[in-house]
């Protein structure tokens, strides 16, 4: 058994089967054995390539498409930028660098991550500059907000539901035979 198994195991016998959330946020983030807290998996070094580590031709895109966004509201300023799940910066980091062809556009906005990784957090503050990180978007501020997520719902912990005739069941995580197992909750 890993020692993230074994962690999980553990609060499974102090508390009981686990929602798929749950085991999901652990196996993701957990801050010493969590995939992303512990790695870069991005790029052709790391588990899976995304658009943007592909061609910056990706980013820069969605830069001139938030330029023109910018422009049809009125040229907001201040404006947050954000984007959710933003790996290593490479998205933004295109999408800037094409923002920068719209004058003041790039003076106006204040850029906010969305990361939970601490790890993926120092990678972003290397390749961006000056930022903010928000563990939430509800930490988000009150201004006109330009919204960016690459591939986030792909790994977002989920509560997974089945039904069966009248009534409803979570999918959860337990224990038999001393390892992990994927059950039902009750009704």
């Amino acid at each position: 058994m890993t020692p993230l198994a074994a962690l999980i195991a553990e609060e499974i016998r102090a508390n009981g089967p686990i929602s798929l959330m749950r085991y999901m946020e652990l196996c993701l983030l957990h801050p010493q054995h969590g995939y992303y807290s512990t790695r870069d998996p991005f790029g052709t070094a790391g588990d899976f390539t995304t658009a943007p580590e592909i061609s910056q031709i990706y980013g820069e895109l969605l830069g001139l498409w938030l330029a023109q966004g910018w422009l049809d509201q009125g040229a907001p300023t201040p404006f947050t930028l954000a984007e959710i799940g933003p790996g290593r910066g490479t998205l933004m980091a295109d999408a800037r660098r094409a923002m920068r062809v719209v004058p003041g556009m790039a003076d106006a906005a204040r850029l906010h991550l969305i990361e939970a990784s601490h790890h993926l957090r120092q990678i972003q503050r290397d390749r961006l500059g000056p930022l903010t990180h928000l563990d939430s978007v509800a930490d988000l501020p009150e201004a006109p907000l330009f919204l960016l997520a690459n591939e986030f719902f792909d790994a977002l912990p989920i509560r997974q539901f089945t039904r069966d005739g009248d009534s409803w069941s979570e999918t959860m995580v337990g224990l038999a035979d001393g390892r992990l197992r994927l059950g039902r909750s009750q009704p």
